[in-house]
């Protein structure tokens, strides 16, 4: 039997497991529109992605009044709420997840998501039953801080040696980094290829068909 490089695999949520970069700019720019704020461009709307929301909305609007970030979130959510039931998974997520649930690893997730938000998804996906762990901004520090990995690491009683993150931002990228913790780019998600590749990634993947293939090899 092979012997196995990694316990825990840890996937980022939005852009990498389901498919909601699109979605989440569309909210943003709504959101702002409803407050007369500057409409944020798709590419800065795309980059926040994976941050928690509050870290997210001070990113694109910086000097924003306390009130009016209250009301941001409040329409924002409105928004999202709106939609996220129809966002699917990506292809080949649902038997991938599975599939590594079946060969033994332990799997998790850290997300820029509240709590509320990935529950929600998480049983609307049917994913809710193969993840050991999971750790959302609103209950640790936002991305690329590594406390979401540091969190799930001693929950689940692993170490940064054998852990993995998964992830489609450069967030992600950062926070294993921060915990000194290997990663796996893809680039189908929120953040463009070439910026991912800035950082120490030991791949980049261009869709949940290959980071199965990859983890079937390396993990």
């Amino acid at each position: 039997m092979k012997s196995r490089k990694y316990d825990l695999l840890v996937f980022d949520w939005d852009g990498t497991l389901i498919d909601s970069a699109a979605t989440i700019v569309a909210c943003l720019k709504a959101a702002s529109c409803d407050l007369d704020l500057p409409e944020p461009t798709d590419q800065s709307a795309r980059h926040v992605i994976g941050l928690g929301l509050d870290e997210a909305l001070a990113h694109l609007w910086p000097g924003l009044l306390p009130e009016s970030g209250r009301a941001l979130v409040e329409r924002y959510r409105h928004y999202f709420l709106s939609r996220d039931h129809d966002i699917p998974l990506f292809p080949h997520v649902s038997d991938g997840i599975k599939g590594l649930y079946e060969d033994g690893f332990l799997l998790a997730v850290a997300t820029g998501k509240s709590r509320r938000g990935l529950d929600r998804s998480l049983e609307a996906t049917g994913l809710a039953s193969y993840f050991h762990g999971t750790r959302c901004a609103d209950e640790s520090f936002s991305k690329p801080h590594p406390g979401m990995l540091l969190d799930l690491m001693g929950a689940l009683g692993t170490r940064p040696g054998r852990t993995l993150m998964i992830g489609d931002t450069t967030h992600d990228l950062k926070m294993a980094e921060n915990a000194r913790v290997a990663s796996l780019a893809v680039s189908y998600g929120a953040h463009a290829e070439q910026g991912l590749l800035a950082h120490s990634a030991l791949g980049c993947m261009r869709d949940f068909a290959e980071v199965s293939a990859w983890l079937t090899a390396n993990a």
